[in-house]
């Protein structure tokens, strides 16, 4: 009998645990976002939002990126797959193609057409993804049952997320037409849902359209940023200085008028309205058996960000503005699938530097770097030294890939002109490491930068030599206004990573040091399925409630 009571119990418990398993997983990733904000905007968010997403779930104070580059559609990759460059191969953005011997867009795909308008911008598809993400393995695990979606204003922070299986991904298409649209990768046409809301929605875009963009709250209470008009801002096209109210329906383009959005709060309340639609027309979180997945990604603070930096006026009212649809979006989502049958996570796919002449107006280091002078000096540097001035095929995303058959041409040894460059390149001003690629794939080291470096190092796809930039020291694209990021520095790897639903732990803030390459295999183990398959296995157990 005693035998009989513990098999049940045990049955009971298993029961029990499986009944926890999320029917929906969503998935927000604020798009260069700092964790720093959580502090500078905490007591203006008030209860709402971030703070109350911090409170009453699980919040991670020292989550960092680890490796370089930190770039929007790496990022993303990382979160989704659990694992760095040099195992799911997304190095960029855009990166130089050593075989094909050009630039190429990570999500760019000829094969494939759009759907839902009549523009080229849904040739697109994960095909350059080589890992699994963990809305795959969640399609596998259910073979094939359950909807993974992806949403964003970036194709490629809606496409990558949700992986090769994915029911669609959602981005919009800024053109006349001002639609969210996507791949015939996914499907030969859009919902009918989507197409009808698209044809409604155009109402609210040119509501949008027609208005100001001006501070959600009187703007001296905007105490927690430096004063609005600054020479190193930048400003809307035919916009004569940088300061609020941002006269949209003066300043919108008239073959890509609503792309305009994109560098507004609004694009990410268009974002979220559209996740909330979802949510409702395609019933997720109510299927019994199986768990779907929604991927969400904002981009509107990356288009602001870049423009304006982290100090400015715009920036603390993106996030005040966010922080109430944040709040919304979570009302919906208990409203609509129950708070206790839902996870959700915030993160971001990277942080910022700020703006370096913002930097040296108050005497801290910063300063611009130029790659055409790099790649001058250097051509330079080969002529003395080798006689040729061809050596170098491209310099792109802090990396010099070598021109191979020049140097079989002048019978020379691969590693001894990655080391001479090296050398060379290492006195120039503003470049702190710099290392080989055969380095990297002989030794393995533990110290950042070069243990980053080596982390966004992928055999196949990544250049012969990999340099950082000294600390606070951006390209030179953004003299005249404006930051960036991508390095391996706190500014750009140090985000918010929040844990929010009914098997998340409450109230806990843990100051642990941990990846952001941990969040995949920690919702796997959530979903009880198996992590992405070139994911790290460390799971992140002070999120679970039970």
């Amino acid at each position: 009998m005693k035998t009989i009571t513990i098999l049940l119990v045990l049955f009971n418990f298993i029961h029990i645990k499986a009944q926890e398993k999320p029917k929906l997983v969503v998935g927000i990733v604020v798009d260069q976002m700092r964790y720093d904000y959580l502090l500078r905007f905490k007591k203006k968010f008030k209860s709402k939002g971030f703070n109350k997403i911090s409170t009453e779930g699980t919040q991670y104070q020292n989550a960092h990126y680890n490796y370089i580059p930190t770039y929007t559609a790496v990022g993303h990759s990382s979160i989704y797959t659990g694992t760095t460059p040099k195992n799911h191969g997304i190095i960029g953005n855009n990166w130089y193609d050593k075989f094909e011997k050009k630039s190429i867009y990570v999500v760019n795909d000829a094969k494939y057409h759009t759907i839902g308008s009549t523009t080229s911008a849904g040739k697109k598809s994960p095909k350059k993804l080589i890992a699994s993400t963990v809305a795959d393995q969640l399609k596998i695990a259910q073979n094939f049952k359950g909807k993974t979606i992806g949403i964003a204003i970036k194709d490629r922070s809606a496409i990558l997320p949700v992986g090769h299986t994915a029911d669609i991904a959602y981005w919009f298409d800024g053109s006349k037409e001002g639609k969210w649209i996507s791949s015939s990768y996914y499907q030969n046409s859009l919902p009918n849902w989507v197409i009808t809301y698209n044809t409604k929605n155009k109402r609210t875009l040119d509501k949008y359209l027609a208005s100001e963009w001006d501070t959600s709250k009187k703007i001296r209470e905007y105490d927690d940023s430096s004063e609005d008009n600054q020479y190193f801002e930048r400003t809307f096209n035919n916009e004569e200085k940088p300061v609020f109210p941002h006269a949209i329906n003066t300043l919108k383009n008239t073959n890509d008028q609503y792309s305009i959005l994109k560098s507004t709060p609004f694009g990410n309340t268009l974002t979220l309205d559209f996740a909330k639609k979802i949510i409702t027309e395609e019933r997720l979180g109510k299927n019994k058996k199986y768990s779907d997945f929604l991927a969400i990604s904002l981009s509107s603070t990356d288009y602001i960000g870049h423009k304006y930096g982290p100090a400015s006026k715009e920036i603390e009212d993106t996030y005040l503005r966010l922080n109430d649809d944040l709040d919304d979006f979570i009302t919906h989502l208990n409203k609509k699938v129950g708070y206790e049958h839902y996870v959700l996570f915030i993160t971001a796919d990277h942080a910022v530097a700020q703006v370096p002449h913002y930097l040296i107006d108050h005497k801290a280091p910063g300063g611009y770097f130029t790659n055409g002078k790099l790649l001058k000096k250097l051509n330079e540097f080969t002529l003395s030294t080798y006689n040729s001035s061809n050596m170098i095929e491209n310099i792109s995303n802090e990396q010099i890939f070598l021109n191979h058959r020049e140097i079989r041409r002048l019978n020379l040894n691969n590693i001894d002109v990655e080391n001479t460059i090296i050398n060379e390149l290492i006195l120039y001003k503003d470049i702190y490491k710099a290392i080989s690629s055969s380095s990297l794939q002989k030794t393995e080291f533990t110290k950042a930068p070069l243990s980053l470096l080596q982390e966004g190092y992928n055999q196949k796809r990544s250049g012969d030599i990999l340099y950082t930039l000294t600390p606070a020291i951006i390209g030179n694209g953004y003299l005249k206004g404006g930051t960036t990021h991508g390095s391996g520095y706190n500014y750009d790897t140090h985000v918010p990573l929040l844990f929010y639903g009914g098997s998340i732990a409450v109230g806990k803030k843990i100051k642990k040091a941990v990846t952001i390459t941990q969040i995949a295999p920690t919702l796997a183990n959530l979903l009880q399925i198996q992590e992405p398959n070139m994911s790290s296995v460390e799971v992140l157990s002070q999120v679970f409630k039970n």
